[in-house]
């Protein structure tokens, strides 16, 4: 493998992140914190505890969750589509440098940031609400699990997408609503059951689940389901990956 190459794309990559810190990183906390302020005590005031955890820290790995999945995406969906637009994908391409490096660098990157992210804003949560960590490795592997998966999916997006406005279509049209109906401010328990049983074709509610587990130990899914459903969504996205290069779908032309 030529690690160099990997290097170099991933730390391109990396340096782009410092120089858009205000939207990569300080506006997510931002947005984060206004969710703190405004469902802890809109919502907080009414809904004591679910499942024995304060309403408020309840949320934590919720809200952790869509900022993860969402600066995912859209760092990696930019991170790849921007090459394209300029035509400088196709030097990397000439390059002696494998699809697997390719992937590793852009998406290896963009993983890297959304797990920065989604450690600040755990850290920024301990202003608002106390926080319990019952399994941290646990967390850490949902955390780099989830990053990794939707970093993927944002390059095949970006790959996918022919404009800018593409860009924001899955994410704003799919994963956004996906996640908020995926019990990111609730327990999926507490929906009537017809549609508790709808949630259960939500990918994101294996996500929340397991990534809440990790915190406090309750679960609207078994983690050991939470798990594999994150496995068979990386396994797919990198499948979908793996068909892009061998095909050339919107690379060679």
């Amino acid at each position: 493998m030529n690690l160099e190459a990997v290097r170099a794309i991933y730390k391109f990559e990396m340096a782009r992140a410092r120089r858009t810190v205000t939207q990569t990183i300080i506006s997510p906390v931002i947005s984060t914190s206004l969710y703190f302020v405004v469902f802890g005590a809109a919502i907080g005031s009414r809904i004591q505890s679910v499942g024995g955890v304060g309403y408020g820290s309840f949320i934590v790995p919720g809200l952790v969750m869509l900022s993860l999945l969402g600066q995912s995406i859209a760092n990696a969906s930019f991170g790849i589509y921007f090459p394209r637009f300029t035509g400088t994908i196709y030097e990397v391409l000439s390059a002696p440098v494998s699809s697997v490096e390719i992937v590793l660098g852009y998406a290896g990157a963009a993983a890297t940031k959304s797990v920065i992210l989604g450690v600040i804003i755990l850290i920024t949560a301990r202003l608002f609400v106390p926080l319990k960590l019952l399994h941290p490795l646990w967390m850490v592997a949902f955390l780099v699990l989830t990053a990794a998966t939707f970093s993927l999916v944002g390059f095949i997006i970006g790959i996918w997408a022919d404009g800018f406005e593409k860009l924001q279509i899955v994410p704003l049209l799919i994963v956004t609503p996906l996640t908020f109906l995926g019990g990111s401010f609730y327990s999926i328990n507490m929906l009537p059951p017809p549609w508790r049983t709808v949630a259960l074709f939500d990918p994101v509610v294996y996500l929340v689940s397991g990534f809440r587990w990790s915190f406090y130990g309750i679960a609207d899914v078994n983690v050991g389901v939470s798990l594999g459903m994150t496995a068979v969504f990386l396994a797919v996205s990198l499948a979908i990956v793996w068909w892009i290069f061998r095909t050339g779908y919107r690379l060679k032309t």
